[in-house]
């Protein structure tokens, strides 16, 4: 696989990695009012693009920095 390929993909996996573990933390801590019931598909749909959402901004923002800071 070619440097540059692999370089993206590994880091948008970290990225998404981050953002997935940080998206799920924000929903838990920021998100959940006195009426939230766990079991709701609604709930679990809004849950999951959330996290998705958050994990698909932070790996791009990822990617972009490690390409702005990588000198060779």
């Amino acid at each position: 696989m070619p440097l540059m390929i692999r370089f993206m993909l590994t880091r948008l996996a970290t990225g998404f990695a981050i953002g997935c573990a940080v998206g799920f933390v924000v929903w838990q801590n920021g998100f959940l009012s006195s009426s939230y019931t766990a079991g709701e598909l609604e709930n679990c749909l809004a849950q999951g693009l959330f996290i998705y959402f958050f994990a698909s901004t932070i790996s791009m923002g990822y990617l972009a920095t490690a390409l702005l800071l990588e000198s060779e």
